[in-house]
């Protein structure tokens, strides 16, 4: 009996019937029953498109988000114990990278097992390498503060960081908030700082606009961010 393994499995950045797995890394999960997901609906949606062996209803589908409780995580594992593979799934993209599932790769390996991650979609890879922003050193800051006055706290100090270091920060905002994020960093920010936004990205309505911060107040209208998945990209 082959030795099980944790699969980590990139799903799509949005809608679920755009293929993401190469066809020699599908060929690794078809045949899986056990999954630990960010959320079901959109799991079950994913895992109908990759073309699994099993009937979804009979797959075994356990929940790992923000709100599982820290004593919960290991007992996740239990098909690993029991001899058999898991794959794990973020809502959209790479799971374990900005996402819970972080947790239960650390137990993986913690108790000897196999984790294998699977090549897909990145939001934060695909918006540096679209950005023309520095490459060799850069840092993924997740989510700015929603206060206003902490928010502007925030560029400023990631503006410093970037003119003393070089080194491209990425960071994100709930969508709702995105077009706020801009606006105040169009107007806090050194003209000659560079900014890119990458919103709905590999999707049909995918933007990407990397200028400095002079050309974007400049632009007769800003885009529309409101309710778009979007990374931020600051720059030297």
């Amino acid at each position: 009996m082959s030795q099980p393994v944790l699969y980590l499995i990139p799903t799509p950045l949005g809608t679920a019937d755009i293929p993401c797995l190469l066809p020699h890394e599908q060929a690794l999960i078809v045949h899986l029953s056990d999954f630990v997901v960010e959320a079901e609906k959109t799991a079950r949606a994913h895992l109908k498109a990759f073309g699994l062996a099993r009937p979804i209803r009979e797959l075994n589908l356990q929940t790992l988000n923000e709100h599982t409780a820290a004593t919960t995580v290991p007992t996740l594992l239990a098909p690993l114990r029991a001899g058999r593979s898991i794959g794990l799934m973020s809502e959209a993209g790479c799971p374990a990278v900005a996402d819970p599932g972080a947790q239960l790769v650390v137990l993986a390996h913690a108790e000897g097992f196999a984790v294998q991650p699977l090549v897909g979609p990145s939001s934060i890879m695909l918006a540096l390498m679209a950005s023309g922003a520095n490459g060799q050193q850069f840092a993924f800051k997740g989510y700015l503060p929603a206060d206003k006055e902490a928010r502007a706290t925030s560029l400023r100090a990631l503006e410093r960081h970037v003119q003393k270091t070089h080194e491209t920060q990425l960071f994100i905002e709930t969508p709702y908030r995105n077009d706020a994020l801009l606006t105040d960093a169009i107007g806090l920010l050194h003209a000659e700082t560079r900014l890119c936004i990458a919103a709905d990205l590999t999707l049909p309505t995918q933007l990407i606009i990397s200028q400095p911060v002079a050309a974007w107040r400049r632009m007769a209208k800003l885009p529309e961010l409101k309710k778009r998945p979007c990374l931020f990209v600051l720059y030297a």
